[in-house]
């Protein structure tokens, strides 16, 4: 293959991947750019991409009228619980990586079978649990069944199965006690994993929609993606309303994502030649 071909390959490719971060992106330039036009603008025909009288009013709406600040409070509570649940994942990593306790295989086998099950299943089991326990229509109960995941479990145990043994044993004849080896040998070195997971929990919680709307019948209860819902349902005609909201949605994803994609990458890779 000559060096002209080569070139031309690479023209082409690149041009390939152009067109398709254009066709990506568009619909999230359109989304942001009609969050802040007028309602009269926003519906017009043919439609217009930027704005030609640039407002905030959708904003303003949206979180003085719609309880979106509500709705944002309630998402950021769950976020918190779901970073707390991914300590314990964590820790249950390390024990069936580093542990040797009885039916340590067969409590692992029961976490990964789990991960074959559909959580639409468990949703009715789960529900009428909590609902023994008087958690339904609470925070509590929203937060609960989110706080450990079988995957995040597997993921922190693969990883740490890789960690060197005879650190850990240098540690306690050091008189390290065993929580100051979790916290202060295996997480610093569990960083690829933890950036990984905790862009997935975060992903997770911040999109939550359907256990909440089952579990809650207060909108107070209520989070940004069940808001959202609403928001679409109660005013099917203003679309910058609509956009504002999606805007809220998703641009602090896109932040995050910005933001670590590089440990995200870094993190997928360790774990993928685990």
């Amino acid at each position: 293959m000559n060096l002209n071909t080569r070139k031309n390959k690479k023209i082409v490719v690149f041009f390939l991947l152009i067109v398709g971060a254009v066709i990506m992106v568009t619909p999230f330039v359109w989304m942001l750019l009609t969050s802040f036009k007028p309602e009269t603008e926003a519906i017009q025909m043919p439609p217009t991409l930027f704005p030609k009288s640039f407002t905030i009013e959708s904003y303003v709406t949206l979180f003085t009228k719609m309880n979106f600040i509500v709705y944002l409070k309630n998402t950021l509570i769950i976020v918190a619980f779901s970073f707390i649940g991914l300590l314990f994942n964590a820790m249950a990593g390390y024990a069936f990586a580093k542990y040797n306790f009885p039916m340590k295989k067969v409590l692992f086998a029961a976490v990964l079978a789990t991960m074959m099950i559909p959580s639409q299943v468990t949703m009715i089991p789960v529900y009428l649990i909590l609902n023994t326990f008087k958690l339904t229509n609470t925070m509590a109960g929203i937060v609960l069944p989110g706080l450990v995941g079988a995957f995040s479990i597997f993921l922190f145990r693969q990883f740490m199965e890789g960690i060197p043994t005879e650190l850990i044993e240098a540690q306690r004849i050091d008189g390290a006690k065993e929580f100051q080896i979790f916290f202060k040998l295996i997480l610093p070195i569990s960083k690829p994993i933890i950036a990984v997971q905790g862009i997935l929990t975060f992903i997770g919680a911040w999109n939550s929609f359907l256990w909440p709307l089952i579990v809650a019948n207060d909108e107070k209860f209520y989070t940004l993606s069940v808001g959202l819902s609403l928001l679409k349902g109660q005013n099917t005609s203003d679309f910058s309303l609509q956009m504002a909201g999606a805007a809220v949605m998703v641009v602090p994803i896109l932040i995050v994502f910005s933001i670590f994609q590089k440990q995200i990458m870094d993190g997928i890779a360790v774990s993928g030649m685990k």
